[in-house]
């Protein structure tokens, strides 16, 4: 897998409340469309995701994959397919930078997917593109719209 997309957003939150959001994986039905069921299968020692099974509804794509994460500190999780039956992988990360006072971040969402259907690479970065960006609107709306505190 060669090219990845990637796209940035600024979220008027602390970096700590971003990455709680992404965390909490069980609650991605709630915020995010295309993800309909979200199931932690496995944690590292401080509780956070290291597998996790998703049923995905992307209208064209509709899968039920399980994803292995890596978390790098505070501010960086990545994660690769596991298993999955549309998908021959899936390579992604959100970063997080801090801005200003710290309570505004800078959230970079990279993402290359290979479906086993064949598909053009033009058509590829294009859906990655829908994704990223509507997975950044919707994570900026679910962060921005929790009660601090």
């Amino acid at each position: 897998m060669a090219e990845h997309t990637s796209s940035s957003i600024t979220i008027e939150a602390a970096p700590a409340d971003v990455m709680g959001v992404i965390a909490d994986f069980e609650r991605y039905p709630e915020w995010t469309g295309e993800v309909k069921e979200a199931e932690v299968l496995g944690t590292d020692e401080h509780g956070r995701a290291e597998k996790v099974r998703l049923v995905l509804d992307a209208g064209a794509i509709k899968d039920d994959h399980t994803l292995a994460y890596t978390w790098t500190g505070d501010y960086e999780v990545s994660w690769t397919l596991v298993k999955s039956q549309m998908l021959r992988a899936i390579d992604g990360s959100y970063a997080l930078a801090p801005l200003g006072a710290g309570d505004r971040t800078e959230v970079t969402y990279r993402l290359t997917v290979d479906v086993k259907i064949p598909m053009l690479g033009m058509i590829k970065r294009k859906a990655e593109k829908v994704i990223i960006d509507r997975a950044l609107a919707g994570l900026k709306k679910r962060v921005e719209s929790v009660p601090k505190g």
